[in-house]
C-alpha cells in the first residue's frame, strides 16, 4: 500500500477531521437558516400587505353598485366551512357588508383549485342571495389561457366571463360549466375552479341564514 493511500485513510478516519467537518456543516446550516429567516421576516410583511391590498380591491369590485360599502369581517362557523367544502372550496373569510348603514349582504373570500394551483377570490352576495360580482385575489393560472378567466375577458357572446355569475342564486345551483356556466375556450379547468368558488360562496351565505 502506498504512502499516499495510507495518508488518505488516516485523514478519512481521523476523529479531529470528522469533528471539524461536522462543525463546519453545522455552522453553515445555522448561517443559511439565519439568512433565510431574516429574508422571510422582511418579505412576509410585504406579502401580507400586498394580499390585503388585493383583498380590499376585490371587496370593492364585487360591490360596485353600492355607494359607500363598508366591510366588517365576521366569525367563520363550522357550518359555513362545511357549506364551502360541499362544493370542493375552502372558506377563508366572510365579511358583512353595509351601505349607508343598511345591510347590503356579504362578501366571501374563498379558494378553489384551478388548473395550476389555488384560485383565491372574493364573491359578493346581496341580501336577496344573488351574486353581485366575482373578483380574483390571487392565482397561478397559465398565462394567456387561464389568465383570460382571471382577467374577466369576454366569452364568445361578449359577456365578461366572471360577470356571467352576477345574479346567480342558490336556486341556480349547482352552477356547472357546460350547463349553466360558459367557459372561455381552452380555459375550462380555470372556469371550473371559479365556478366551484361561486357555488361555495352561495352555500356559505345560505348557511348564515
Amino acid at each position: 500500500m502506498s504512502n499516499e493511500t495510507r495518508t488518505k485513510e488516516k485523514v478519512d478516519m481521523d476523529p479531529k477531521y470528522i469533528l471539524k467537518l461536522t462543525l463546519t456543516l453545522l455552522i453553515t446550516c445555522v448561517i443559511v437558516a439565519g439568512v433565510l429567516g431574516f429574508v422571510n421576516s422582511i418579505t412576509k410583511d410585504k406579502i401580507a400587505a400586498f394580499n390585503l391590498e388585493k383583498t380590499n380591491t376585490a371587496l370593492s369590485n364585487v360591490y360596485q353598485q353600492a355607494s359607500a360599502p363598508q366591510f366588517e369581517e365576521t366569525d367563520v362557523t363550522d357550518a359555513m366551512t362545511a357549506a364551502a367544502s360541499s362544493f370542493s372550496a375552502t372558506l377563508k373569510n366572510v365579511y358583512k357588508v353595509t351601505d349607508g348603514g343598511s345591510d347590503a349582504g356579504y362578501a366571501v373570500k374563498i379558494v378553489a383549485a384551478g388548473s395550476q394551483g389555488d384560485i383565491e377570490m372574493v364573491v359578493g352576495v346581496d341580501t336577496d342571495g344573488a351574486v353581485t360580482g366575482v373578483s380574483i385575489v390571487k392565482n397561478s393560472e397559465t398565462s394567456g389561457i387561464g389568465t383570460k378567466v382571471m382577467g374577466n375577458l369576454p366569452l364568445a357572446n361578449g359577456t365578461p366571463v366572471l360577470d356571467q355569475f352576477i345574479g346567480k342564486t342558490t336556486s341556480d345551483q349547482p352552477l356547472k360549466v357546460g350547463s349553466n356556466v360558459d367557459a372561455i375556450s381552452g380555459a375550462t379547468v380555470s372556469s371550473k375552479g371559479v365556478t366551484k368558488g361561486v357555488n361555495g360562496a352561495l352555500a356559505v351565505v345560505a348557511a348564515i341564514g
